[in-house]
């Protein structure tokens, strides 16, 4: 039964015991000697009463269990909004906190940038300090070097048919090594200005034959051991679009190294071909070659194999080389065996930039 039907149900009774109440009170006007109408009514109204009681009782029982249910509800809905408020406040504080974590980050971030930046600008300083530093030495070095050298190509000249052989050898000594020594000034002063990214590249049209001819003669007056450097052109391209300053560099150090670590006596080759894109150089020795597991560090600073025993060197010329090579957008490969000899390959675009 539904609280509406009981409080119907209510009413009806609490209208009877009413009607019951208005019939007594009339009955009592109009005869009181009717005591026994008076004792049927005085009993229907207390069994009305009496009806009446379980119909309260459940109206109240329904009452306190909607209310009970309210009150559930209410608790559930204020645990529910305190979780909410809860669970906000933690989020809250998460976004709070990764937000913290984030601008730490980029101010960390913006301090290794800015203490790079300090860095770089330091290294760029001393890089170019260190260029200007090995180009006065070198300037101070050549100015005597080159009167070395004068002086003995004088003297050897004019004493040529005056002393005997031996001396005139000694004179020779003189020069070779004042080349050697110029040449090393040069190699240090190419790789300080490729380390700070200041090394020039003026590439102009030369005669490559030519340019290959001189260098072989000069470089014949280097070695003090008899060594045969033979030029060979496999090619038709005779002029190309090169750096002269820095051909001399690849191709004097390549074959230097090729005189330093053959034996006495042996060939040296340097070839000329060309290809659709490329103009290739070779420098091939019968000399002491390369063990194949250094081979892969030989264009590191200041490395030297193992096998070159008691052979004077410090390092510098392939670095050299693969300077130059790379500021001509070239390449360079390498093939060697131990006891048999080495052949480097240098290949220039014909269209470099």
């Amino acid at each position: 039964m539904s609280q509406r039907q009981r409080f119907s149900q209510l009413n009806l009774l609490v209208n009877q015991r009413l009607a019951l109440l208005e019939e007594s009170i009339k009955l009592y006007h109009t005869d009181q000697t009717a005591l026994q109408t008076q004792n049927d009514i005085t009993e229907r109204s207390v069994k009305l009463r009496e009806e009446m009681r379980p119909v309260i009782a459940e109206i109240k029982a329904e009452e306190q269990s909607y209310l009970r249910a309210t009150l559930d509800q209410s608790n559930d809905s204020i645990n529910f909004r305190i979780w909410i408020e809860i669970l906000g406040t933690i989020l809250s504080l998460a976004v709070i906190s990764s937000l913290c974590v984030i601008l730490n980050r980029q101010w960390v971030k913006r301090d290794q940038i800015e203490s790079l930046e300090v860095s770089l600008a330091q290294q760029k300083e001393f890089s170019e300090l260190k260029v200007r530093l090995f180009a006065m030495i070198s300037h101070e070095f050549r100015t005597p070097l080159s009167i070395i050298l004068l002086s003995s190509q004088l003297l050897s000249e004019t004493l040529k048919e005056v002393v005997d052989e031996q001396q005139v050898k000694n004179l020779y000594r003189i020069q070779s090594s004042a080349k050697l020594m110029n040449h090393l000034l040069t190699d240090i002063l190419t790789l300080t200005r490729a380390e700070a990214d200041k090394l020039d590249y003026t590439p102009q049209l030369i005669n490559v034959e030519n340019f290959c001819l001189n260098l072989v003669e000069d470089l014949q007056l280097f070695g003090t051991t008899s060594h045969v450097i033979e030029f060979r052109n496999y090619g038709h391209c005779f002029r190309a679009n090169i750096d002269e300053k820095l051909l001399y560099s690849i191709l004097s150090n390549l074959l230097l190294n090729a005189i330093k670590y053959s034996f006495a006596g042996g060939h040296i080759y340097l070839i000329l071909n060309s290809e659709a894109e490329y103009i290739v150089f070779q420098v091939i020795d019968e000399g002491i070659g390369i063990p194949p597991e250094e081979q892969p560090k030989i264009y590191e600073l200041l490395y030297r194999c193992q096998n070159v025993e008691n052979i004077v060197g410090i390092g510098l010329g392939l670095p050299v080389v693969k300077k130059c090579v790379e500021r001509h957008q070239g390449e360079i490969t390498m093939k060697s065996a131990v006891g048999v000899g080495t052949t480097f390959t240098v290949k220039i675009p014909h269209q470099n930039k």
